[in-house]
């Protein structure tokens, strides 16, 4: 039988992120690199990690198989991107170029644009050519060091073109080595082709949609954008009350130009609050004194050029504070993670620690997955490996430096 054991090392560090907090903030004198260190794994999962040298023996005894590490290589968990939109079909180039002549998101998209054009679009895509598209940027994700990805629905706003989504994002998983997981965010705004009112629309998700995702497996999950333009607080609090009563965890874009959301998501108990631009200090201190994760979006605050979430306030106050791109053809097409954390840590002063847990171990909380985001026994083996000999060149290249290898369940595939 081939050995489960196999032995990766050395790196020149390797940082861990195990024993931290989920909650609250991370000096930068918490992250202590393991210098020389090595990686033992079972299958697909971490059995030790140490000083090389400490577990050359171990490996030996048990005859593993052994990778030999030769250049200068810094380890991390892999990434966690916590909300993306990468089911899509079409661009939104001339929204982003009204959107610089002084345009406001609402402006452009009562004109036309906005979600309802990418949704025509990706209404007329094919089931196949979106499972394509979906595998196509989870790998350019994947390479840039994002192991696990969470995807949505919500640009198809009716019962058929939801499960055409649903199904192109599971679909994609046999054409990706990153894990993908399937959001249902039927409820994104109110499609203007829905013969009734968006109580009406939300009933029909409820008694039409959710029970085939559920019969299909297609995700346990369900969001919903509250927001002028959208779904009211009202709307949201039943529709996710009734989700919740199937079974399915919940999340909410919650604070993007107004507050409410993020109260209703502490209130229900969602797993997660996104977004949170507009959050202030009465919002901050509701989500620091609950267990929903607040996850902040700073590829829609780059795209849209304005603020971004008060991470600082956010962490000092006490909360799981996790890093998301929200990668999406309308207000963050730039879909890379590892540089919007860094520019996000610029302007919230987050130390690197503080960078590295939202985009790995918070993130994962943020999906409510404990088995991953960290290096540590029983954590999947989900890493990448830099090049160089300081994790502090990481972020001090704001991006620009890409992970020379990832590795996703002890193999690598990049």
């Amino acid at each position: 039988m081939e050995n489960d054991y196999s032995f990766i090392g050395p790196f020149t560090q390797l940082i861990s992120l195990a024993g931290l907090p989920l909650n609250g903030p991370l000096p930068g004198s918490l992250l202590k690199p393991l210098s020389q260190a090595g990686i033992l794994l079972k299958g697909n999962l971490i059995h030790k990690i140490g000083r090389y040298d400490d577990l050359k023996k171990s490996a030996t005894e048990l005859n593993a198989v052994f990778t030999v590490i030769e250049d200068d290589f810094i380890c991390l968990p892999g990434f966690i991107d916590a909300h993306t939109h990468i089911c899509f079909a079409g661009s939104r180039s001339a929204d982003y170029a009204l959107r610089n002549e002084g345009k406001s998101y609402l402006e452009i998209a009562a004109a036309g644009g906005g979600i309802w054009d990418t949704v025509s679009h990706t209404r007329e895509a094919k089931q196949e050519q979106l499972t394509d598209l979906v595998a196509q940027r989870a790998n350019r994700h994947l390479q840039e060091g994002v192991t696990t990805i969470e995807v949505k629905s919500g640009y198809g706003l009716s019962v058929n073109e939801e499960l055409k989504l649903l199904r192109a994002i599971q679909n994609a998983k046999a054409h990706t080595k990153a894990s993908l997981i399937g959001t249902c965010l039927a409820a994104h705004i109110i499609p203007k082709d829905f013969p009734g009112s968006s109580s009406e629309y939300l009933l029909d998700i409820l008694q039409n949609l959710l029970p085939q995702v559920q019969e299909e497996k297609l995700s346990n999950r369900v969001d919903i954008f509250v927001e002028k333009g959208a779904f009211s607080l009202l709307e949201a609090e039943s529709y996710l009350i009734q989700a919740k009563q199937k079974g399915f965890v919940i999340t909410i874009h919650a604070d993007q130009f107004s507050t409410g959301g993020s109260a209703l998501a502490v209130q229900l108990g969602a797993l997660s609050a996104d977004h949170l631009e507009a959050s202030t200090n009465k919002e901050i201190a509701l989500l620091a004194a609950s267990p929903t994760s607040a996850v902040v979006l700073p590829g829609a605050s780059v795209g849209l050029g304005c603020r971004f979430a008060p991470a600082r306030r956010l962490l000092d106050r006490g909360a799981s504070l996790a890093i998301a791109s929200d990668w999406n053809p309308g207000t963050a097409p730039m879909g890379d993670l590892l540089t919007l954390a860094a520019l996000l840590g610029v302007f919230e002063k987050l130390s690197d620690i503080e960078v590295f847990a939202g985009i790995t171990f918070r993130a994962a909380a943020a999906l409510g997955l404990v088995n991953r985001g960290r290096l540590a026994p029983g954590c999947l083996a989900d890493f990448v490996l830099f090049q160089g000999n300081d994790y502090r060149e990481i972020l001090y290249q704001q991006g620009k430096l890409k992970p020379a290898q990832v590795w996703k369940l002890g193999n690598r595939v990049f």
